[in-house]
């Protein structure tokens, strides 16, 4: 299985961006790969809280981290690229990691 890094929209509308993220996930899933939404993981309850600066550069940064391993980075386009999805395509594309922009 490839290890896909996931980049998809969180903050602004994040009821309806977090239940994006999840048809995401599983849209990778079903293409046969291992993937990671870390906006998803390191967002939830008790975790980081994504409105404090500190703790959103953490979750970006632990992303980051994990991102590096990947094969792929599947940038999800459907409802738009954000600052921190840009960031993540910089990434990939700093570290020869191939960006692929997908539709639902």
């Amino acid at each position: 299985m490839k290890l896909v890094d996931i980049e998809s929209p969180y903050a602004g509308d994040v009821k309806d961006n977090i239940e994006y993220a999840q048809q995401c996930v599983a849209d990778s899933l079903s293409r046969g790969e291992a993937p990671i939404a870390s906006h998803l993981l390191y967002t939830q309850e008790g975790i980081l809280d994504d409105d404090v600066p500190q703790d959103r550069e953490l979750g970006i940064e632990a992303g980051k981290a994990w991102a590096v391993h990947a094969d792929l980075t599947a940038v999800y386009v459907g409802m738009g690229i954000t600052r921190g999805m840009i960031r993540g395509i910089l990434h990939a594309q700093n570290h020869g990691r191939p960006v692929e922009f997908r539709t639902l």
